[in-house]
């Protein structure tokens, strides 16, 4: 098996996650979130978030993201979102499928939306021929390896809220947004206006599930139902509950997003020694964009795999995990050096 950078979802599962799932694998409790795991694990996100914060759990990014979105629309609605956001480009559809609206997409700027991005969408209000705009979606961190400040942020909610609107945030690697913030969670979620939030921690040690969460108690009213209907709700809930209660224990979430955050800074600076490399991306997070020579990407994948991420450039994705190691970094930069160096 090659060593790879290929995305944080090709990583392990932190021991501590496993052990906590071991050590609620004992005798039975009640299914389906009535559980002493489930309920611990929602009071934690809600010291964590708001008291207010309506919590459900989910088996994965799509489904959080489907469950958000489906409570927060009606078939005549319409997303608005980043040309490259997840719900866009890799969901197959399930948004659009699930919950009958429009997805609208706009021209990121290095990942992100603006305001004024929006505004060729914000209308039609109100006129029944029209796709009725209901949701602001962004991603955080976003899927070009950028962060949004807490400022943008609330920038997008203030013009969700403006337009009677919903602003939500696909957090996959909120973690490793919060780090680069250096911030606790709730200063740029639901303190700057967000009013869902998916929660994920399957990129940053996980196992599998996620968190749906609700700033906005009246966006709830059939949730319970939505995520029946989505086949998102687990049976034996308290396995989701525990790993999360692992995840905020002594802030194991810090520690694996520092590290994988790390790893992306150091690879940067490894990389920007090499000439024939281009970083196209500002490294925010774990993510690292660049233009390399066509010729050494084959070479380089058959050791450490990764994605080609616009063929016509061609531009490459590399992520780093909780659990690169620096021998991995300086390998892969060192058999960069190697590659960009041998004759065409």
């Amino acid at each position: 098996m090659t060593k790879g950078f290929a995305s944080d979802n090709n990583s392990g599962v932190h021991p501590r996650i496993f052990k906590a799932m071991q050590k609620a694998n004992t005798g039975h409790v009640v299914g389906y979130g009535d559980d002493m795991y489930t309920g611990k694990a929602i009071q934690i996100f809600k010291e964590r978030f708001g008291a207010e914060t309506e919590v459900f759990f989910v088996f994965n990014g799509t489904g959080a993201n489907v469950l958000a979105l489906s409570s927060a629309t009606r078939s005549f609605n319409s997303v608005i979102c980043a040309e490259t956001a997840h719900i866009q480009e890799d969901e197959c559809g399930a948004p659009e499928k699930f919950t009958g609206s429009k997805l609208l997409p706009v021209e990121p700027v290095n990942g992100k939306i603006t305001p004024e991005g929006i505004q060729q969408h914000l209308k039609g209000f109100n006129f029944e021929h029209h796709s009725q705009p209901s949701v602001i979606s962004i991603s955080q961190v976003t899927e070009m390896g950028t962060v949004y400040t807490p400022d943008e942020i609330r920038e997008l909610a203030d013009l969700a809220h403006k337009n009677n609107m919903f602003l939500h945030i696909d957090g996959a690697r909120i973690a490793n947004a919060a780090i680069a913030l250096n911030m606790e969670f709730r200063k740029f979620t639901v303190d700057c206006g967000a009013d869902i939030l998916s929660f994920g921690g399957t990129k940053n040690g996980m196992m599998m599930g996620e968190a749906v969460l609700f700033f906005n108690p009246e966006l709830t009213k059939n949730t319970k139902y939505l995520r029946k209907q989505s086949m998102q709700l687990y049976s034996k809930m308290r396995f989701t509950a525990a790993q999360f209660i692992a995840y905020f224990e002594n802030d194991l979430w810090k520690e694996t997003a520092t590290h994988a955050n790390k790893m992306a800074k150091l690879l940067e600076k490894e990389i920007a020694k090499i000439p024939e490399i281009k970083i196209t991306r500002p490294v925010d997070a774990n993510g690292i964009f660049a233009v390399v020579p066509r010729h050494i990407i084959e070479p380089l994948q058959s050791k450490f795999y990764f994605y080609i991420w616009d063929d016509t450039k061609p531009e490459v994705r590399w992520m780093t995990s909780f659990d690169t190691t620096e021998d991995d970094v300086f390998e892969f930069s060192a058999l960069i050096k190697k590659e960009v160096k041998k004759p065409q």
